[in-house]
């Protein structure tokens, strides 16, 4: 028998590998955390879930209030994990990454925002590339690409757009484009929020209509509100609004299921806000960290999203109903051309809609 494994020993590797396949697994296998955030192999899920039964845990920084629920349902799927969720905005999510990299004591293994955000994470180098099987469902445009992976992949959108109180407007009157705002009985009805919403349509109404109408809409005597678009329907709902062009209808569906007297209506393009979810470089958790990942890419997790409030940008499951044209500002410039455009923006609204009055 010696002899003859002497004489073809590639017969005692077929029989090795026969008797003890996990020898394969094990060879093949990454061997560190950058190699496994790419791995593509056929077991990869098992791959993941057994570093995630490891690890036990991973930290979760997030910009939008769902996610303390959605991390409730990925606990569910996988009992083994227990899942530290931290929400802010997005200003603040950046600044405690930073300080943490800075520090050089990393926490956080996933973190879920808004691309500026993501941008500004990126640009410090913070970000670790990796691979998802769920990519494939997802527009190309919204999926920044390194070399061997994605930085990070969009799982939520939100459409900000027209809301108006229908007791004050009938569905039929209210305005269905841009001119339409310039109606002289529209003047002294509109608000619109200081906030990044806000400064996002101005950089909408720039890029589709130009200075001019900016100008003219500067004489409809639009106030402006010093408030979130989630604070801003309850003024709509109220009636003291009768309509603003900075509402999310995220807020307006759930205003509606509560009875408020709200529609919202998709004046095109419609701006869109896109949240993506990136894993750090140095997470202390990475096996658990791209197994959420993939739950959250997921038709599964993807549906879940949904329940919130949310749209999803996966082109089989969300898009599938929003017919309208899209304007997807944030991921229309680089980090550097978005930061000037901002500026830009802001000085527009505090020049035709606040110093103004």
């Amino acid at each position: 028998m010696l002899s003859v494994l002497r004489a073809k020993p590639y017969l005692f590797v077929i029989a090795l590998l026969i008797l003890h396949p996990e020898s394969s697994f094990a060879a093949s296998a990454p061997k560190s955390a950058a190699e496994a955030a790419v791995y593509q192999g056929a077991d990869r899920e098992r791959f993941l879930v057994e570093g995630a039964k490891r690890e036990g845990q991973f930290t979760l920084y997030t910009s939008h209030t769902w996610f303390r629920t959605f991390v409730k349902e990925f606990e569910k799927k996988y009992a083994f994990v227990k899942v530290s969720e931290w929400r802010n905005d997005s200003k603040n999510i950046i600044r405690k990454v930073l300080e943490e990299a800075k520090s050089g004591r990393v926490l956080v293994d996933v973190v879920e925002t808004t691309a500026d955000g993501m941008g500004i994470i990126k640009r410090e180098g913070l970000l670790q590339e990796y691979y998802s099987p769920q990519a494939r469902y997802y527009p190309d445009e919204l999926k920044p690409k390194g070399k061997n992976g994605f930085f990070y992949l969009p799982d939520r959108e939100t459409y900000n757009s027209l809301g108006f109180n229908t007791k004050l407007i009938p569905p039929a009157t209210a305005p269905r484009n841009f001119k339409d705002l310039l109606d002289p009985k529209w003047k002294g009805k509109m608000a619109i929020t200081s906030t990044s919403t806000g400064v996002r349509w101005i950089g909408n109404v720039m890029d589709l209509m130009g200075r001019e109408y900016l100008e003219k809409m500067s004489e409809q005597d639009v106030s402006v509100q010093d408030m979130a678009p989630a604070a801003l329907i309850g003024l709509v709902n109220s009636g003291e609004v009768p309509l603003s062009p900075t509402i999310f209808d995220a807020n307006v569906t759930l205003a509606k299921e509560k009875g408020a007297p709200v529609e919202w209506r998709a004046l095109e393009p419609v701006v869109t806000t896109v949240g993506s979810a990136a894993l750090m470089s140095k997470a202390p958790n990475p096996y658990t960290a791209l197994l959420f990942i993939d739950f959250l890419l997921s038709k599964e997790g993807q549906q879940f999203i949904m329940k919130g409030g949310l749209w999803s940008p996966r082109e089989d499951v969300g898009s599938l109903g929003q017919k309208f044209k899209k304007s997807y500002l944030d991921e229309k410039y680089s980090l550097d051309e978005l930061e000037m455009k901002f500026t830009q923006w802001e000085s527009l609204l505090r020049q035709f809609f606040i110093k103004k009055r």
